[in-house]
Parts: C-alpha cells; sequence; structure tokens
C-alpha cells in the first residue's frame, strides 16, 4: 500500500480516507483485501479512531465491507456498482461539459491543453503510469471551469466502483484510446460545439464495456460472480 504524505491542516479520518480511496483506486489494495485498523494507523501514524471512521464510511459507499469477528476487506469489484457510477457520471458529465463550452475561457483552455499534451507525452514515451492521474485531472478541470467543483467532489466516492475497472482497463487491455478522446474532447470545447463534446463524453463513458470481458477473463478474482 501507498502512504501519502499529510497535508496541512487536514483532519486524521479525512487523510485516512484519501489514502484508503487512492489505493482502492489504484488496486494496491487489491479486491478481496483484508484490512487491519491497528496496522493502517500505524501505517500512517494516527490513531485507530479516524481509521475506523474512515471504514465504516466507505463500508456505507460499498467499497470496503466489514464483517463482525472477522475483519475488514476490500469489496469485490460489483458490475451493478460499476455501472450506477458509470450512469451517474454520464449524466453529470454531458450536462458538466456542455456548461465548459458557455464558460471556458483562456486560462481554462491553457489548462486542459496542458494536461492534454503531458497525457500525449507520455503516451509517447511509453510511461503510461502518468495517465491515469491525469485523466482524472482532466475531468476534474472541466467540472472547475463549469462552476461545478463542489458537484466533482460529491460525487467522487461513488466513482471509486468506476474507476477500478479504468485502472484494470489501463492494466491489462492497455486501452490508452482515452488520450485521443481527451484531445478531441477539448478541441470541442475550444470550438464550444456542446453537440460534439457530448457525443465524445458518452463514447468516453462506455469503453470500459467494450473491455470488461478480456478484463475479467484475466482477473476473474477481482469480480463479484
Amino acid at each position: 500500500m501507498e502512504v501519502y504524505p499529510k497535508f496541512p491542516k487536514e483532519t486524521a479520518r479525512d487523510y485516512a480516507m484519501r489514502v484508503l480511496k487512492g489505493n482502492i483506486i489504484s488496486l494496491d489494495l487489491k479486491p478481496g483485501t483484508s484490512i487491519s485498523e491497528n496496522e493502517l494507523a500505524a501505517e500512517l501514524g494516527i490513531s485507530r479512531t479516524p481509521v475506523r471512521e474512515a471504514i465504516i464510511e466507505l463500508g456505507k459507499a460499498y467499497l470496503i465491507e466489514i464483517y463482525p469477528q472477522r475483519g475488514s476487506f476490500v469489496s469485490l469489484i460489483d458490475p451493478k456498482m460499476v455501472e450506477e457510477a458509470r450512469f451517474l457520471r454520464r449524466v453529470t458529465d454531458t450536462a458538466v461539459i456542455e456548461e465548459a463550452c458557455d464558460q471556458a475561457d483562456d486560462e481554462g483552455i491553457a489548462l486542459l491543453e496542458d494536461n492534454v499534451s503531458l497525457q500525449e507525452f507520455y503516451l509517447s514515451k511509453g510511461m503510461t503510469e502518468k495517465i491515469f492521474e491525469l485523466d482524472n485531472q482532466f475531468h476534474k478541470t472541466i467540472y472547475q471551469i463549469a462552476k461545478k467543483d463542489i458537484i466533482y467532489e460529491i460525487h467522487s466516492t461513488l466513482m471509486i466502483h468506476f474507476d477500478r475497472v479504468r485502472t484494470l482497463s489501463v492494466e491489462t487491455v492497455k486501452d490508452f484510446k482515452v488520450v485521443g478522446d481527451h484531445r478531441k474532447m477539448l478541441e470541442a470545447i475550444k470550438a464550444k460545439d456542446k453537440q460534439t463534446a457530448v457525443e465524445l463524453v458518452n463514447k468516453h463513458l462506455t469503453r470500459y464495456k467494450i473491455d470488461e470481458k478480456e478484463i475479467r477473463s484475466q482477473r476473474p478474482e477481482y469480480f463479484k460472480a
């Protein structure tokens, strides 16, 4: 498990949540992995109480399964939860990118351009581990341009169900068509072409369905039956 530096003024509970969420998304905490409150608290340098609170909160989001007397485990990937997360993201992302087409200024466009250029650079150098983080930042920036960053934060926990499949797609299928999707989405925002932007978002978010069969054949132990 990767341990991140604690932010200044970040509460111990929020820190534990951030570390758990990040490691679940990256699959450093693989589906089915046991989580020890004592070990995690020791690794993070905090008490057990905030760790327990973070585990309970992620349990409410169906990302951790808690069994009395047995312990806590990272949930297996549930296709139903993945589809619900993808549906929510499709509804919000399509509305938000329309707003971004209207509201994007030179500064916002420059941020997106820098992001996509970095994705293209890392892809050309085979440094694909950098792309997932840049992918998340690209979409977050669109929400910020549309002044909907609070919505992004609110649904970010549910999105972890979808994000784990995205991670697997990169690791097992080696699908980096998303980089080209991002370039086209950026161009649509620059042109204020709402129709094309929405079509691209819908295509972008359905890519996992194409890969699901191959992903499950390579990592069946990660999925609920």
